[in-house]
């Protein structure tokens, strides 16, 4: 561990996860965005359900750690969603399962300390005709659509209501997109940068919206060692020096 402390915000989930580091992921958009504000852990697991996520509960959140999450962003729902396969092998979960197990990672993690915030990311739409096509040689019953990822993307947002979660619906947000099929994905299923930055987005509303004590949006925070020095450049005129804690200007999008 090295210091100062700062909140901890851990992404829990699948591939949509794991992979949020990758193609301009969204991960890695949030991890700039919250440089010396927040340190970033992530946890994501390819080709987890939610079934497979309530079984290590306990060992990625311990209820006894000495410091909690002061956010945990969860996506599960999309290998949930996938029908199911004649040899009873693979990701699908049922529907009204998939719920309950969903309910199960909000009560654990509400239970973590009384400052842990939460943030659900539904289910999104995929690229029928990219998941039917180029992984057909590799899958058999590949069986993914855009009706079973509504049902569980409604199921998520409805629970979340339900249970006071705050909720990123992520089946629509992508669909305000008219190209959304070729744009948003790499394969049809995961993310390209064009797809995570509407993940961005709509965490960043969520955020910004949500009346949280202390509020987790980044420009609420603390900067890191954000103080003045007579170590940094100095300005045209020789008499300061500039102080670049809150420079933004390298980002390609300046968010909100």
């Amino acid at each position: 561990m090295v210091g100062p402390s700062r909140p901890q915000f851990v992404f829990f989930g699948s591939s949509i996860v794991q992979l949020c580091f990758s193609h301009g992921g969204w991960g890695s958009v949030l991890s700039d965005i919250y440089s010396r504000k927040a340190d970033i852990l992530l946890r994501g697991y390819y080709g987890w359900n939610s079934r497979r996520a309530i079984q290590v509960l306990d060992q990625v959140f311990p209820k006894e750690a000495p410091v909690q999450p002061s956010l945990v962003i969860v996506y599960f729902g999309g290998n949930d969603s996938m029908g199911p396969h004649s040899s009873g092998l693979g990701p699908h979960v049922p529907l009204n399962e998939y719920i309950e197990n969903m309910r199960k990672i909000a009560i654990h993690l509400k239970s973590l300390s009384d400052t842990t915030r939460i943030i659900f990311l539904s289910c999104p739409p995929v690229d029928e005709t990219r998941v039917g096509s180029g992984l057909s040689g590799i899958f058999s019953e590949l069986i993914r659509t855009n009706e079973l990822c509504q049902n569980y993307s409604n199921a998520c947002i409805k629970l979340c209501q339900e249970m006071g979660v705050e909720v990123v619906d992520l089946f629509s947000a992508f669909q305000k997109r008219d190209d959304w099929t070729k744009a948003c994905f790499t394969d049809g299923v995961h993310l390209s940068a064009e797809g995570s930055k509407i993940v961005v987005e709509e965490i960043l509303k969520v955020l910004r919206e949500a009346e949280w004590v202390p509020s987790l949006h980044w420009k609420s925070m603390p900067t890191e060692f954000s103080e003045d020095s007579p170590y940094y450049l100095v300005t045209a005129d020789g008499k300061r020096t500039l102080n670049p804690s809150e420079w933004t200007f390298h980002r390609e999008v300046q968010w909100d």
